[in-house]
Order: C-alpha cells, then sequence, then structure tokens
C-alpha cells in the first residue's frame, strides 16, 4: 500500500498544471495566446496550423498590434476593456491575415479573459482562438444564397434582375461582380442553343465594385461580342462554371486585352465565371472577382454561384416571356386599335399614344349620323395577349352596335350582354387554359356629342368619367351614372346623363381613373387647354403629358383628347312641317332652293329630292306631329325626317301589282347609308349620301 502525504499531493496537483499548460501550449490545436498587462505577447501556441511556421522568439515581448496581422483594429480597445472590467470577451469574430504565398485572410472566434494575482491586480490576458474560417464561409454563402432568393427577381425587367443579383454578391461573397446577358434574350426572343454561337452579342447589364471607382472594361449598356477562347466562352459553351486562379501570364487574356487590363488594375487573384443556364439554353454569364488579401473562390464558392446563377437565369427567362408577351400584345392592340382619331367638322380630336403596358385599353372615335361624333374609352382587366384579343373584340361589337344609332345607355346595355356571353365562353374553356383562370371585367366610356345641340350625352361601365374643360379655364370630372362593370354579375341598370359643352371647350377621356382624378384635382396641365385654340391639339396631348408628375404617365392608359367647335351655321337649316300631303311639296321646293345655295350637282339633288319626298310622306302618313325636316352639308349630305312617333319604318320589296311599299327601298338605294335613331321626343330617319360635294 502506498500512501501519498499532503504535500506530495500539492506537488503532484502543482506537476499536472504546469504539464497541462504545456500540452495546451505546444501541442493543443487551440490556439492559446498570453498577454501581459501592456497587451505584449508573453506565450503563444505554435502548435495550431496557423502558427506552425512562426517562432515563439519573433513573438514575444511584441505589442498585440505588432505581432498579429489583425484587421479588426477594435480588438486592442476590448481587450483593455477585458483588463479593466474583468468581464470575459466571449466568441468574438475577429479577421486576420495568416502569412503564406499568399497571405490570407482568415476568421477567428476569440475568447479572453483577465489573469489576476494574489492581490487581484491584473496579470495581464488569456486570449483562446479557434479558426471558423470555414464556418463563416458557411453561413455567408447562407446568408448570400437566403439574399438571391428574396431580393433578385422581384420585377420582370432582365437589366433590373442583374442590378439586384450583383448587390446581393458584392461584398458579402466577391468583391466585383459583372452580369452580361445575351442581347436577342434582352428583345424577348428565345436564347441560342449551347454552345453559344461564336460573335453572339451579349450586352453588359450589370456591374458592381466593393471599391470605389473602380476600372472597368466596359460600361454597363455595352453591347460587345466576346472574344474567344476565354473563360466565359468556355462556361457558355459546355455550361459549366469556371474557376480560374488569375496570372499574368494567362494565354486567354491575350484574346481580351480591355479585360486583362481591368483585371490587372483592379488587383483580381480569382475568378468565377458562370453561365446563366435555362433548359440548357445559355442566357449570359456571370463574372465574380475575388480581389487583394481574400480567399481565392474554392468548390463550395463554385456550387454556390452555380444555384445563385440558375436562380438569376430563370428570373431572366421570366422577364424574357413577359417581355416577347409584351410585345406581342403591344402589336396586336397597336392593330386593332385606330392610327388616327376621325376628326370632324366640329369635333377635333387626338389620341395618346398607348405603349402597350395595358394592352387591354382603347379609344375611338366614330362619326355618327347628323353630324354628331361618338367617343369611346375602354379597357379590359388583365394583361397579355389575351387583354388584347378581349379588348378588339368589345371594340369590334361598340362599333357594329353605333351603326344603330342607340342611345349610350343602351348600347352600354347591350354590350353589357355580349361581354356576359363572352365571361360564359371563357368559364367553359379547359381548366389549364390561362384566360379561365382569369375572369372578364372590363370598363367602358361612351359618349356622343351633338354640335348642333352643343350636348353632349354619356353612359359609363365602371367608375369612367371624362373632364371638361369649359372655355372659361374651368376644369372638373362630369358627373357620370357608374354603370356594372362588362362582365361581371351586377346586372344593374346604364344611366345616360346629358351635359353642356359650349364651343371651344375641351373633353378629355381617359381609361385610367387615377389620372383623371389627378388632373381634375390639378387643373395646372389642363387649366391652359383654352390657349390651344388656334394650335394643334396635339400640341395640347404633348403639354398634358409634360405637366403630369413622375410616376403617374398617361402612356399606361388609353386617352382621348377633343375640342368643340362651332358647327357652321350656314350648313344646316331646319324647317318645320305641316302634317298633310302638302307638306311634301313644299319640302321638295326648299330642298332644291337650298342645294343650289350649297352648289350641290344636279344629279345629287334630284337624288336628294326623291329622298325627301319619300321620306316626309312617310312621315305624314305614319309619323305623328310635329314633323321637322333637316339638312346638314358636312362630310355628307345628310337628310333628316323628324317626328314624334315610335313606330319604325322598314325597308320590304314590294309585290308588282303593289301600289306602294317602294319608298323606303328606293331611298336605300339612292343613299350611301340610312336609318332610324330614335330620342326621348320621338324619332329621326336620316339617309346620308357620299358624294363629292363642292364646299
Amino acid at each position: 500500500m502506498i500512501s501519498v502525504t499532503h504535500g506530495d499531493s500539492g506537488r503532484q496537483v502543482d506537476e499536472q498544471a504546469a504539464s497541462m499548460l504545456e500540452a495546451l501550449f505546444t501541442r493543443s490545436p487551440i490556439g492559446l495566446h498570453l498577454l501581459d498587462a501592456d497587451l505584449r505577447v508573453v506565450r503563444v501556441n505554435t502548435a495550431t496550423p496557423f502558427m506552425r511556421d512562426v517562432s515563439l522568439s519573433e513573438l514575444r515581448g511584441r505589442p498585440l498590434r505588432e505581432a498579429y496581422d489583425m484587421v479588426d483594429d477594435d480588438l486592442e480597445p476590448l481587450l483593455r476593456e477585458v483588463l479593466d472590467t474583468g468581464v470575459p470577451l466571449l466568441q468574438h469574430i475577429v479577421p486576420a491575415l495568416v502569412h503564406g504565398n499568399p497571405p490570407q485572410r482568415r476568421q477567428f472566434e476569440l475568447s479572453a479573459l483577465r489573469l489576476a494575482g494574489h492581490g487581484e491586480s491584473a496579470l495581464g490576458v488569456a486570449v483562446t482562438s479557434v479558426d471558423v474560417t470555414e464556418r463563416e464561409r458557411s453561413r455567408a454563402r447562407s446568408t448570400i444564397r437566403d439574399a438571391v432568393r428574396g431580393h433578385v427577381g422581384r420585377t420582370l425587367d432582365p437589366v433590373v434582375t442583374g442590378e439586384e443579383l450583383v448587390s446581393a454578391v458584392v461584398p458579402g461573397f466577391a468583391d466585383i461582380a459583372i452580369v452580361e446577358v445575351v442581347d436577342a434574350v434582352l428583345r424577348g426572343d428565345d436564347p441560342p442553343t449551347a454552345p453559344l454561337p461564336t460573335g453572339t452579342p451579349v450586352m453588359r447589364t450589370a456591374f458592381r465594385s466593393a471599391r470605389a471607382h473602380p476600372p472597368q472594361a466596359h460600361r454597363v449598356g455595352d453591347i460587345r461580342r466576346l472574344p474567344a477562347p476565354t473563360p466565359f466562352t468556355q462556361a457558355l459553351a459546355d455550361l459549366r462554371p469556371r474557376v480560374v486562379e488569375l496570372r499574368p501570364t494567362d494565354p486567354w487574356l491575350a484574346h481580351d486585352p480591355p479585360v486583362a487590363e481591368a483585371i490587372r488594375a483592379s488587383g483580381a487573384h480569382s475568378l468565377l465565371a458562370v453561365p446563366l443556364v435555362v433548359r440548357d439554353a445559355p442566357l449570359g454569364v456571370v463574372s465574380l472577382y475575388r480581389t487583394g488579401d481574400a480567399l481565392p473562390f474554392d468548390e463550395a464558392d463554385r456550387d454556390l454561384a452555380a444555384e445563385l446563377a440558375a436562380h438569376t437565369a430563370l428570373c431572366v427567362d421570366n422577364a424574357r416571356r413577359y417581355m416577347r408577351e409584351h410585345t406581342i400584345a403591344a402589336t396586336v392592340q397597336r392593330q386593332l386599335l385606330p392610327r388616327r382619331p376621325e376628326t370632324h367638322t366640329s369635333l377635333e380630336s387626338a389620341y395618346l399614344s398607348v405603349t402597350g403596358a395595358d394592352p387591354g385599353a382603347w379609344y375611338d372615335t366614330i362619326a355618327l349620323s347628323g353630324a354628331r361624333s361618338a367617343l369611346v374609352v375602354g379597357n379590359v382587366s388583365g394583361r397579355g395577349l389575351h387583354a388584347a384579343a378581349t379588348m378588339g373584340q368589345l371594340r369590334t361589337v361598340v362599333r357594329s352596335l353605333a351603326a344603330f344609332d342607340l342611345a349610350p345607355d343602351e348600347l352600354l346595355a347591350r354590350l353589357y350582354d355580349t361581354a356576359g356571353q363572352l365571361a360564359a365562353e371563357r368559364a367553359r374553356l379547359p381548366l389549364g387554359d390561362p384566360p379561365r383562370r382569369e375572369p372578364l371585367a372590363a370598363e367602358c366610356v361612351y359618349a356622343v356629342h351633338d354640335p348642333l345641340t352643343g350636348t353632349c350625352t354619356l353612359a359609363a361601365a365602371g367608375p369612367l368619367a371624362p373632364l371638361l374643360v369649359r372655355p372659361d379655364r374651368s376644369v372638373a370630372l362630369v358627373d357620370v351614372p357608374s354603370g356594372p362593370r362588362l362582365g361581371t354579375p351586377e346586372g344593374a341598370p346604364f344611366a345616360a346623363t346629358d351635359v353642356e359643352v359650349p364651343d371651344g371647350s375641351v373633353l378629355v377621356f381617359t381609361s385610367d381613373p387615377l389620372l383623371a382624378g389627378y388632373l381634375a384635382e390639378s387643373s395646372g396641365p389642363l387649366s391652359a387647354a383654352p390657349d390651344f385654340s388656334d394650335r394643334p391639339i396635339q400640341e395640347l396631348c404633348d403639354a398634358l403629358v409634360y405637366g403630369l408628375p413622375q410616376g403617374l404617365g398617361a402612356g399606361d392608359a388609353a386617352v382621348i383628347v377633343a375640342r368643340t367647335r362651332a358647327f357652321p351655321a350656314d350648313r344646316f337649316v331646319a324647317w318645320p312641317l305641316d302634317p298633310a300631303p302638302e307638306a311634301v311639296a313644299e319640302a321638295r321646293r326648299r330642298t332644291r332652293r337650298q342645294l343650289a345655295e350649297w352648289n350641290v350637282d344636279e344629279e345629287t339633288a334630284f337624288n336628294t329630292s326623291l329622298i325627301v319626298s319619300e321620306l316626309v310622306t312617310n312621315a305624314v302618313r305614319y309619323g305623328s306631329p310635329p314633323l321637322e325636316l333637316r339638312l346638314i352639308h358636312d362630310r355628307t349630305l345628310t337628310c333628316e325626317v323628324r317626328d314624334a312617333g315610335s313606330a319604325a319604318p322598314h325597308l320590304r320589296h314590294a309585290d308588282t301589282v303593289d301600289e306602294g311599299g317602294r319608298g323606303l327601298f328606293i331611298t336605300a338605294q339612292l343613299a350611301q347609308a340610312w336609318g332610324t335613331r330614335y330620342t326621348t321626343w320621338g324619332k329621326a330617319v336620316w339617309t346620308e349620301q357620299a358624294k363629292p360635294l363642292p364646299l
């Protein structure tokens, strides 16, 4: 039995403690640093990997800031705070340069404890350090991955997508980032097949550097052809990322001197060229560089960059698809809309250009009988080609209904029924058809301007209302009852309203209620409308656009600007007629006399007399007093016979033995167009003769 005395036990503990300290300072993989009260190196653990080539004699007695290449200037104040307060510093991350060829920038996790003597005086600081470079790089990669997934691709703009990518990866992942996209992709075309053909134009869409005023081989927006062979063209050939250690003697640099010079000037030593690929089709390339003392790219960085590039490429391709659909929709919209407005004697109109941002928006001006004009503005909900196609359908329906001289409220009621049928057809489409997932809804305002009465009759489906600028410079939204939106199951009736429009007034119709509301509240752009009375109305449109604030443009809306003028008094006559057979002869005499004053040729005057004779005869026989005959000498020669009856005349072919029934048939043969228009006071049967007429 061996007995150990207390003295022997104390000596054994001291020996064990000394042995443990020796093992920690010579063989432990954890870095140990013993500093005195002046933060000078007393002893270090030379067994840690980054200290194996360092001699203790080189460090002993040197101040902390000289012994280690600490990148963090805040470390020394933190250690002094540990000396002063005794509060430990735990798990503080410090970047430092590790000696080597080349020197490497690594990260260490430090913990510091104050060493106190018997009198509680501070003897120094014990610092432990663990190399956590890989852990922090992994954490940084996760941060970069989350940043790219959360911030790249928020818009359908490939240029903005590239800018979002470089902002997310610099400086956390790379010191310099460049995005170049195939130029055809930016225009919405299909990407080329791999390998990317030599000489394919690419555009630099984004550039970002961690340093101020960095050297650039090419400016953002430049279009160039990639010289070959280089790591960029190789990556676009086999669609695999490249990690390249940059050396001045690399032969590929001679193929692209501007890039070689930029690399030399920036001090880049590591390149990661990553292709943007979607379904094995190259969209572009991302170039990442590290400069100075940053660690070169490794395999883990390459895998992460490939993941980030795949996400970015998908966003760019989505933007390309949207741009292509937008281009097609804009083309369809442009073909479906009138190129120039129909300017009439009493109504001069102009359109503001529609950019295609809202392909469902439409406008139209339609010439009606009796020197009247219809103005139409509408908007179909949704985006893309389907909205443009539906817009074309509704515009065609409006034009067809307008030919029947329907009142605005009745026309919208019938348009509402047609839109309901289109919505029902859309609901019966297969489940996978995109239009089925997008219910049909549209808004429309239909107005008829009558220069002979100085009024405008309007009806609206939805919250669309025009603005009226009177000659006294007052600007106001016309109070139009808002009917149900087209395609919705609301089914409420439509109501029309009449508003007086003095000569020289300006009407502004827009498919965007927000734009109309702004113009009504801020009358600045329109208050000068009377000043344009003798200038082209297109100049007023330009002034209107210039006066809008940033972000509230008229380019996304369908807009009609119309200016009213007085109808020439010498080109319109109206005569009341007695409801008696003698009125027919009187109407013929007055008609011949008036046509002679207008210098109408003999053939047209003869035909017009026959038309007037038949129309007045029908009114006397089948109409209700009072009767009125109107002649309007405008773009056509118009004859109107009005009465208070509601019975509609209709064309029929009389039999051989019939004594009558041929009047309306003869009228239809002599006139280019004819029809019946109903009003609150009765009806008007009209004809138009479109023949050369000297004015």
